[in-house]
């Protein structure tokens, strides 16, 4: 398969801002079905008695696998602050690409939605899920600020600074910044790392590494665009933690402690990101070697025989699909941000955008959500993951003709 151009991602991406234009900006989600009170409950007796829960959850499974679309008589659609982000920075960087006035509007109304829709927090600025969320030890109400939301949104008011240099966004990166810093717990590990909680709430639980990687990234990002060196402390010992708890073939477990120990396709590259970032702001941060095993374990095992992404190194439960749109929107921003770096990662680029181009975008313009055991998953969702594969295509076309100017 010849590598899709230029010219052919401009036309996807293209087609995609047209059919959201025509869509709109709230949709439903992977969560839906759990979002009602009828899939809360299902969801609880899922956890806390799983005989008796696996019958209550069945006939939700039963839908996502066989009628994705009776989500519409589960809940709402919604507006999710990570798409809103996403689509932020997807649009700014048409605008690096286009000069188009309506792309720079585009991204800046996006900011202005996530500036209306922020939780409350004790200090600064924070976002979260819009539903209440079922988790395996507590439930995480509607509006409670989430770090592993917090990243995304301070990139996206951080990519705009840079076009407009406006004071009212940096003003926001601090706030952001701020709450990142003093609302999220940590929890010591060892003498140099620490785990940190997953919600700003005070009984957040830790152990969850994607969460420290967030975390980690976000604070050295802070440090260094707002001249605030304090944050490196705990950015430092929250990515320690990160390289503590890989194991010796490089991979990540979800959490650590034994309760989700899963390796999958997305989590893994939220942290490979994160630890990416973190060595581009900062070479001499010690990351790199955890890095560089953690992306030879993600290209040799979280791919099939295809060279398509796969979404767990092995199922931790009966999953209801084949391939998952989330799993190839975070390879495309991974593989767009380690670009030249890693040839064995640069190999994947072709048949994973390939694979996008030809299956997954519909004649809408939309991208499919999932690849299910029997056809096709179709329901759009911003979150899941539309926003952020637009995004990562967008940065890439953005990233290929910077390579070109230079």
């Amino acid at each position: 398969m010849p590598e899709p151009s230029r010219q052919l991602l401009q036309a996807v991406t293209d087609r995609f801002a047209r059919w959201l234009q025509a869509y709109g900006e709230t949709s439903w989600d992977f969560q839906t079905f759990y979002a009602s009170p009828v899939g809360r409950v299902a969801k609880q007796l899922y956890y806390k008695h799983k005989l008796i829960g696996t019958a209550a959850v069945a006939p939700i499974i039963f839908c996502e696998a066989f009628v994705p679309s009776a989500r519409r008589f589960f809940f709402i659609k919604q507006r999710f602050p990570i798409g809103d982000a996403h689509y932020a920075m997807a649009f700014a960087s048409r605008f690096a690409v286009t000069g188009d006035e309506a792309d720079y509007r585009r991204a800046v109304h996006f900011l202005e939605v996530l500036l209306d829709t922020r939780c409350a927090t004790p200090t600064g600025y924070g976002w979260g899920y819009p539903f209440d969320w079922e988790g395996i030890d507590h439930t995480v109400p509607a509006g409670t600020p989430l770090i592993t939301t917090l990243p995304y949104v301070y990139e996206a008011f951080s990519q705009v600074y840079a076009i407009d240099r406006q004071e009212r966004w940096l003003t926001v990166m601090r706030e952001i910044a701020e709450h990142a810093y003093h609302d999220y717990r940590d929890f010591p590990t060892s003498a140099n790392a620490a785990s940190a909680a997953y919600t700003s709430r005070p009984d957040a639980p830790g152990m969850v590494v994607n969460a420290s990687a967030y975390r980690a990234f976000l604070l050295t990002k802070a440090a260094h665009e707002l001249g605030e060196d304090s944050y490196l402390a705990k950015a430092r010992r929250n990515m320690h933690f990160v390289m503590e708890v890989q194991y010796p073939n490089g991979s990540w477990p979800y959490s650590t402690g034994g309760k989700r120990p899963f390796i999958d396709h997305f989590h893994t590259c939220f942290v490979l990101k994160a630890l990416a970032k973190i060595d581009r702001l900062d070479p001499s941060s010690g990351c790199r070697p955890a890095l560089e095993r953690g992306v030879q374990y993600y290209t040799t095992d979280l791919f099939d025989a295809n060279g398509l992404p796969k979404p767990f190194a092995k199922p931790p439960r009966l999953i209801v699909y084949r391939r998952e749109l989330y799993d190839y929107a975070e390879s495309i921003n991974l593989m767009t941000l380690l670009r030249g770096q890693f040839p064995h990662l640069d190999r994947r680029w072709t048949t994973v955008v390939g694979d996008i181009v030809t299956r997954w975008q519909r004649s809408d313009g939309s991208f499919r959500s999932r690849q299910l055991y029997v056809g096709w998953d179709n329901v759009p969702m911003h979150r899941w993951a539309q926003a952020q594969t637009f995004r990562g295509l967008c940065a890439w076309i953005a990233a290929d003709v910077a390579r070109g100017s230079a």
